[in-house]
């Protein structure tokens, strides 16, 4: 269903329709407007023509989370902590174009930044322009070459989300927990988005993406490439609608320190399960935090670390309510190999003694139990969820238990 201004748009484009079919339209029952077909039908969708010489599409879309937490956990000196947060995680617009038929354009801009659960300068709530979170054009190759060999050949250059690990690859509106897991956040490079260029070309069951980074992450839009580069290949398997295999790989090439990836080199390998009522993601990683000679100077945060995280989940009420559990394993060699999800643990805290050490230690466990319920499937839906923390530091264990609750929607 078109928005009215799409509506209006179109009227311009298309010529008017003739009286009679005028009066048939006149003749066909109205139908009551519905929220939920609206949002999941390309609400935003303002112009779609594929003989138009220029502009062959454009869409606005839009992402808007916000969650709370309350944390009630113990430092590494046996100190308790009791903190409520309450947080806009994500206020993003986003735009799309497909241009001279082969040419699409993405632009997406984040519009708040909530640091009020930070425990360093800023701490505050500041609404409008933050970041661009994505900046990309995609060539359609197979389109433009009329290739029948491939059933995709796309070049992406430009801004983007670096996917590796499952979690990483599916998008923050359609991932069944409130938060990912500390190991999909270190194997993504911890929230960056690399400027880079990728190759992506499917046939049949199998896909396959190679591509190049820039090792820079303090630009705002399109990073140079001054400062070395890092590698990336995914190889997707999907033998049925039910299976999919995905094997993700990283390899750092650069000189000092790296503020994209973050690491030396990491691989992934994940396998999803989606059946009728329940389903099951197992992605398991190994990688290397690099050494002094790669630019990461500090001992402790050096050399191999591996992890897995294994996540079913159940229908209990069909396209409605469902139940979510994950568990998480992390191990390094060093002593802070390995990193929990800092958002909240890590955050600041009211007692200014407690000593979490970063959240990062040699050995970490997590246990996730939660629930969603969907109001119009992914597009708008509740979350809840109680997560278990334990991580081993060099001067001693913290634990703590995080109960969070969320509101997603998008359009």
């Amino acid at each position: 269903m078109k928005t009215p201004l799409a509506l209006a748009l179109v009227s311009l484009l298309v010529p008017a329709a003739s009286a009679g079919e005028v009066e048939k339209k006149k003749k066909e029952p109205r139908k009551d407007w519905d929220f939920c077909e609206w949002i999941s039908n390309d609400a935003g969708l303002l112009h779609e023509d594929k003989d138009h010489w220029l502009l062959n599409r454009f869409q606005i879309s839009g992402r808007f989370h916000y969650q709370a937490a309350y944390v009630d956990g113990k430092d590494v000196n046996g100190r308790h902590f009791h903190d409520a947060y309450d947080e806009y995680r994500r206020t993003r617009l986003e735009m799309e174009m497909e241009l001279l038929r082969y040419f699409d354009v993405e632009v997406a801009v984040n519009l708040v930044e909530d640091r009020r659960f930070r425990d360093a300068y800023p701490t505050d709530l500041d609404w409008g322009y933050d970041t661009f979170d994505t900046l990309a054009m995609t060539v359609d190759f197979d389109k433009l070459l009329d290739l029948e060999v491939l059933d995709k050949l796309h070049l992406t250059y430009g801004r983007m989300k670096l996917k590796v690990g499952e979690e990483q690859h599916q998008s923050s509106r359609e991932i069944l927990t409130i938060e990912r897991s500390g190991l999909s956040e270190r194997l993504g490079g911890e929230n960056s988005r690399p400027t880079g260029a990728v190759l992506e070309a499917r046939r049949g069951d199998w896909q396959l993406g190679l591509g190049v980074f820039s090792s820079e992450d303090d630009s705002d839009t399109l990073a140079n490439w001054d400062d070395g580069v890092f590698y990336y290949a995914c190889l997707e398997w999907e033998p049925t609608k039910r299976w999919r295999f995905v094997f993700d790989q990283t390899v750092n090439d650069q000189d000092g320190p790296d503020s994209a990836l973050g690491y030396s080199w990491a691989s992934s390998l994940s396998g999803i399960y989606t059946g009728k009522r329940w389903g099951i993601l197992v992605n398991g990683a190994y990688g290397d935090n690099g050494g002094a000679d790669e630019g990461n100077a500090n001992p402790r945060r050096q050399g191999d670390f591996w992890g897995a995280v294994i996540m079913p989940w159940y229908w209990i009420v069909d396209d409605k309510l469902q139940f979510v559990c994950s568990w998480q394993y992390q191990r390094s060699a060093e002593l802070e190999g390995i990193r929990l999800n800092p958002r909240y643990i890590g955050g600041g805290h009211d007692d200014p003694l407690i000593n979490v050490r970063n959240v990062r230690g040699d050995h970490s466990e997590e246990i996730y139990a939660g629930l969603n319920y969907y109001i119009c499937g992914h597009h708008a839906k509740l979350m809840g969820g109680v997560t278990r923390s334990n991580l081993d530091t060099r001067n001693g264990e913290v634990s703590a238990w995080t109960y969070s609750i969320a509101f997603r929607t998008y359009f």
